[in-house]
């Protein structure tokens, strides 16, 4: 499978020129076509016949198993979200808090990793660190002097503002080495680039299906080093994340499973599976190449003074100036094509993935130039 048939199985891209998969991107016809079907399946003949929850929970550890070897993990150290966020802040709700605790996070995360641990600083007088970036990049001794005595340190994989891919072992290794558990947001990162959680060597990972996957809404995954699960105590209970949920006193499942308390729609997780299979019969190497041709063509075309992603390949997000930022996601939606702003970094962000094309670039740069 190549590119283009990526693009040609994409119903939305017959309707517009999308550019905005760092936000949500649309699922090709495969993958809607997974989650359809397994809806059908389960509502329409399981009742008759094997039951409605055996099927789903053997479909959860199938798809747990195409997670865990996409990350390079344990599936014992893979719990479901239903979305990066989710997951994130799951985490905090497991661990013990209080006015002697340190988080530390830089200026440029997503309110998904912003928002846990404000909750904690008002709630539990926890001290939050923010460390300053250069447009997304951590600068190594202000990391270094800010983890300096922290519980948690937590930073995105490649800036969602920027599109700038951190040195996520480096990082992890100087957060480790003073004391804290490393949380790493990898949404930007999942379906985009090859990568290995153990080889990361983070306490925790975070992501989901509907970016760069291009899976469906709903399905996301959190990553638990296993050692580290064992010591956490999730807040919500509920009969999937209990040994035996009438059992006093009560028993956590081993590993990440424990971070999975309730019910929920199975059918996602099927597209999820379907997604990460699709991409990986592209190959995410052929991936990455596809999207550092498509960022240098659009960065050739971009004043240097007007880019403020780096210059050098990094991922597939392009962000760069423009005097009225929301003034030209709107002249480019009036020529049909989709972009975002980022307000917190006052950007205009293009995203560049394996369906896109120098047409759309064209089209792109044509609408601004509008």
């Amino acid at each position: 499978m190549d590119p283009s048939d990526v693009r040609a199985d994409t119903p939305a891209l017959r309707r517009t020129t999308y550019l905005n998969t760092g936000a949500s991107g649309p699922s090709p016809r495969r993958v809607a076509d997974a989650v359809e079907d397994w809806y059908e399946h389960h509502e329409f003949e399981t009742p008759a016949t094997d039951g409605m929850y055996g099927p789903a929970f053997s479909l959860y550890e199938d798809v747990r198993e195409t997670v865990a070897a996409h990350v390079d993990a344990n599936p014992v150290e893979i719990a479901f979200t239903g979305s990066t966020t989710d997951g994130i802040s799951r985490l905090p709700l497991a661990m013990d808090w209080d006015e002697s605790d340190v988080v530390v996070r830089t200026d440029a995360e997503h309110a998904a990793g912003i928002l846990p641990w404000r909750r904690l600083r008002d709630e539990y007088g926890v001290e939050v660190r923010v460390v300053e970036t250069d447009d997304g990049r951590i600068p190594r001794d202000a990391w270094a002097d800010a983890v300096d005595g922290a519980t948690l340190a937590t930073f995105s994989s490649i800036c969602w503002t920027t599109g700038v891919l951190a040195p996520v072992r480096e990082l992890t290794e100087i957060a480790q080495d003073a004391g804290a558990r490393v949380l790493v947001d990898a949404v930007q990162s999942t379906g985009q680039h090859e990568f290995s959680v153990h080889d990361w060597g983070a306490d925790a990972v975070a992501g989901s299906a509907h970016k760069w996957l291009l899976g469906p809404w709903g399905a996301g995954y959190l990553y638990v080093d296993e050692a580290f699960a064992e010591t956490l105590e999730p807040a919500q209970l509920g009969y999937r994340n209990l040994v035996d949920p009438y059992a006093d006193p009560y028993e956590y499942e081993a590993g990440a499973k424990r971070f999975e308390f309730g019910t929920v729609a199975p059918a996602p997780y099927a597209g999820l599976q379907e997604a990460i299979e699709m991409m990986e019969d592209v190959g995410l190497d052929a991936v990455e190449s596809h999207n550092a041709e498509l960022t240098d063509y659009l960065k050739r075309r971009l004043d240097d003074d007007r880019l403020v992603s780096p210059r050098e390949y990094h991922s597939g997000l392009v962000a760069f100036t423009d005097p009225d930022p929301e003034a030209a996601v709107e002249r480019a939606a009036a020529e049909n094509v989709r972009i975002r702003s980022i307000p917190t970094a006052g950007v205009v962000r293009a995203s560049l993935h394996v369906y896109n094309t120098t047409e759309d670039v064209d089209a792109l740069l044509d609408a601004l130039a509008d």
